[in-house]
């Protein structure tokens, strides 16, 4: 299998597609295309092949798969690795956890546009003293509030949002970062979840190579104002 992503230490989905395959125990290559940089669009060119997603990252390429299997968007990355290796890889085997996981990353995958734009993903920078709009603050307090009722209903397994690692974690482990990086005060038991997120050996992975990468994309390093 192949993983086209975007630069590690900006794009989220990307990392959610990648952390979808160190999930699903499979063995991958991956392939990274600097978003913006000067071969950009020459890769995406090179890369078309494999996708017919108009040069988004992440895309999946299985090429075990009868007639090669092309996957793009991170949540269908997942499913389709779930498919693969047993759902319960990814997904909690309680049926009110699972359903709650479901939503809750369904809701990543569609929501959150404000916290989104205003709060782009950039692993390597801590801005202080943000302000933000109200429309991230409402962002901000929804996210809380999921994660505190899944703790505290389906997290006494471990230190994640449905006890181990899974599919809810991959998908809001960008928003740890972005709460990271923008300074946000959250409540303790957010503050033990981002923890046990942001110190997994495979986001330590992620984060070292972000923080190696030589990229700079000027839009994403400026400070939100309201």
């Amino acid at each position: 299998m192949k993983l086209i992503i975007g630069n590690k230490n900006y794009s989220s989905w990307s990392l959610r597609g990648w952390l979808a395959c160190k999930q699903s125990g499979l063995s991958f290559d991956e392939i990274l295309v600097p978003m913006f940089g000067e071969d950009w669009e020459a890769k995406k060119r090179a890369e078309g092949d494999l996708t017919p997603s108009s040069g988004k990252v992440p895309v999946l390429w299985d090429g075990d798969a009868d007639g090669d299997a092309v996957v793009w968007d991170s949540l269908a990355i997942l499913e389709y690795l779930a498919d693969k290796v047993g759902r319960d890889r990814f997904w909690p085997k309680d049926d009110a956890a699972r359903a709650m996981a479901r939503a809750m990353v369904a809701e990543m995958h569609s929501s959150y546009l404000s916290l989104r734009r205003e709060c782009p993903m950039n692993i390597r920078v801590r801005h202080e003293n943000v302000t933000i709009s109200e429309g991230t603050r409402h962002d901000v307090v929804r996210i809380l509030g999921l994660w505190a009722e899944a703790r505290a209903r389906f997290g006494s397994g471990g230190p994640f949002l449905f006890g181990t690692f899974g599919a809810a974690d991959i998908f809001y482990a960008p928003v740890v970062s972005r709460f990271i990086t923008y300074g946000f005060g959250v409540p303790g038991f957010a503050q033990s979840y981002m923890q046990a997120v942001w110190t997994h050996d495979w986001l330590q992975q992620w984060i070292a190579a972000a923080e190696d990468e030589q990229w700079v994309i000027e839009q994403y390093e400026s400070v939100p104002t309201a």
